[in-house]
């Protein structure tokens, strides 16, 4: 006969909320595993009653979306929790806030309405400093880029080298002065599978027209949700 876990089963699921956190400073080297870990150590402390699977094994209901890759900074990378008990939304953040390290700042919790929220973040919003880089330069690499119907970067997984259009799901793609460390590229980028990241879309630009940064990007996600007339929404709204 197959094992039961002993015991009365989990409490059920009676709310859940979402959380839109930021990722900034030096946190934003931290891997999305380190921040699983320390969410979950935060929940503890902020002592959220969460909600547990079944099983010999169970672990708190927590659903990641589309995380920021590591080294990129960001104002918009959401979590979905699942609670045991109700709570105020507002003492649940500030109580994560407090519980996080600076850096890792939660900025709004909401409960959860109908759908999920995957299917809500659509697309990325992102602002890509380009330091010491001539405007001029990237200005003419962006018009190339734009001019093009396919351009394929390469990237490194798991199972060896995989070939990937980084133009397709490119929605709008500008440059912008104003940052005393150099011309800034505002980029618009459709959600698809696999996710291009804005370091693939400046690989796209060296091998459209051989335009590199003379020092490393730095990129941080304004939002990301869903698209609209080529802007980016809300998701929580």
């Amino acid at each position: 006969m197959p094992r039961t876990p002993d015991g009365p089963p989990p409490p059920p699921v009676v709310q859940r909320l979402r959380l839109r956190y930021a990722k900034r400073g030096r946190l934003r080297f931290s891997s999305h595993r380190d921040f699983q870990r320390a969410l979950e150590r935060a929940l503890r402390r902020a002592d959220v009653p969460m909600a547990y699977s079944a099983g010999f094994h169970p672990h708190p209901k927590i659903s990641f979306a589309n995380a920021a890759p590591t080294g990129t900074a960001s104002e918009a990378e959401y979590v979905e929790l699942a609670l045991a008990e109700r709570r105020d939304p507002d003492a649940v953040r500030a109580a994560l806030d407090d519980s996080l390290p600076d850096g890792l700042d939660v900025l709004q919790v909401v409960d959860a309405d109908a759908g999920a929220l995957a299917d809500r973040l659509e697309a990325s919003e992102w602002l890509v400093v380009l330091p010491g880089a001539d405007p001029a330069a990237v200005g003419e690499a962006v018009a190339a880029f734009l001019a093009g119907e396919v351009v394929e970067v390469e990237r490194l997984t798991k199972n060896g080298p995989r070939a990937l259009d980084a133009r397709a799901p490119v929605e709008s793609l500008a440059v912008e002065d104003g940052d005393p460390q150099g011309p800034t590229l505002r980029l618009v980028c459709r959600h698809v599978t696999p996710t291009v990241r804005p370091q693939e879309v400046l690989e796209a630009l060296r091998l459209t027209t051989g335009f590199t940064p003379p020092r490393p990007a730095q990129a941080t996600r304004l939002r990301q949700g869903p698209l609209r007339d080529g802007v980016v929404g809300d998701p929580l709204a």
